[in-house]
């Protein structure tokens, strides 16, 4: 199964997340309850230096990051952001600085940071290896990249049924339930490091290549 490079345009899938912007924390509520949270805790624990959060969503990761970490969120969504600087505010954050970008085309230099991190953000990303090479392009050689992720089922009937649910999921919420995130890690020129494996989650920990060059694969 090869991931197809766009099923809608980040501009369709953007219009979704708006729509949902007001209620997407109630609405994924179970999800935190059922690990989400746990895992987001785990994962940001490794986050170092100045660090790239795309897809900030509703900011529900900050409170998560280690003292002193230097946070950039971006994220497509209007409403979303708005909520997001709503969170960073009552969590006192001065280290938060949010923008609205797609990273499609990352607003930023090459090397520009040491670590980035994305929680159930490729799911949604119009063209999930493009937008891993601009993660690649901005994280310095060496640095860190960390997604938390769901993917496609190994389980050959279950994987069947997600590519039957996803055309719905789609086009409802805005994300796809059967990329193969893994596979798309290692397309964008990303070394993976390290993967925990639960049933269809992934956390993710990848490398930017010590001779990467910032202009892609």
């Amino acid at each position: 199964m090869t991931d197809r490079p766009r099923f809608d345009s980040q501009a369709d899938i953007t219009r979704r997340y708006d729509r949902m912007a007001p209620i997407y924390d109630l609405y994924d509520a179970p999800m935190e309850w059922l690990g989400t949270r746990r895992r987001r805790q785990r994962l940001l624990s490794h986050t170092e230096g100045r660090t790239l959060e795309v897809g900030v969503g509703t900011g529900k990761n900050l409170e998560h990051y280690p003292e002193g970490t230097r946070v950039v969120g971006i994220d497509v969504s209007k409403g979303m952001l708005e909520r997001a600087r709503r969170r960073a505010d009552r969590l006192s954050m001065p280290i938060v600085e949010l923008q609205l970008a797609d990273i499609h085309q990352a607003p930023f230099d090459d090397n520009s940071f040491d670590t980035a991190v994305a929680t159930t953000v490729f799911c949604s990303v119009a063209d999930p290896v493009a937008g891993l090479r601009e993660v690649a392009r901005v994280v310095k050689p060496g640095g860190s990249v960390l997604l938390l992720e769901h993917v496609r089922p190994r389980n050959t009937l279950l994987a069947r049924l997600f590519d039957l649910l996803n055309p719905f999921t789609r086009r409802v919420f805005g994300f796809n339930i059967n990329r193969p995130t893994e596979d798309n890690v290692t397309a964008a020129g990303l070394r993976i490091e390290q993967v925990t494996r639960k049933g269809v989650w992934r956390e993710i920990m990848a490398k930017v290549p010590a001779d990467h060059t910032g202009s892609g694969p």
